[in-house]
């Protein structure tokens, strides 16, 4: 199995089903991306997919698809896409090991690019799985 941008919890998974689901027969899956904005820089974006593009990385689970813009990846290598719902709010989160700082309400982050030659040392590291 080859190297998977990012991953989602089951809870992520079980949010993009019912997305998709509720949107429609064209819908597809959500495409996850970054943008400029917000005080600390930069913002997730997540759009609904109905034409999937060629260029984007797709990530599934358990029926779940996500695809990522090609321009986010460095920045989301190793990311997990969760969901959280509590009393006062509900949506996708992401723990990125690519974050270097968040702004106080959560909406903004400060994303550096993923270190490929850290990434590749790990990976040597880890034991192989049969």
């Amino acid at each position: 199995m080859g190297f998977a941008v990012m991953s989602m919890t089951d809870g992520a998974a079980a949010r993009v089903k019912a997305i998709v689901e509720n949107s429609g027969p064209e819908a597809k899956g959500i495409r996850v991306g970054i943008k400029r904005g917000g005080c600390a820089g930069m913002e997730y974006t997540i759009d609904l997919v109905t034409e999937p593009n060629a260029k984007d990385d797709l990530i599934e689970h358990e029926g779940a698809r996500v695809w990522v813009e090609p321009s986010a990846v460095l920045y989301l290598l190793g990311t997990e896409m969760g969901f959280e719902q509590t009393t006062l709010r509900s949506g996708f989160t992401f723990t990125n090991p690519n974050q270097t700082s968040a702004c106080g309400c959560g909406e903004s982050v400060e994303l550096k690019p993923a270190d490929l030659a850290a990434l590749a040392a790990q990976r040597q590291s880890e034991p192989a799985h049969s």
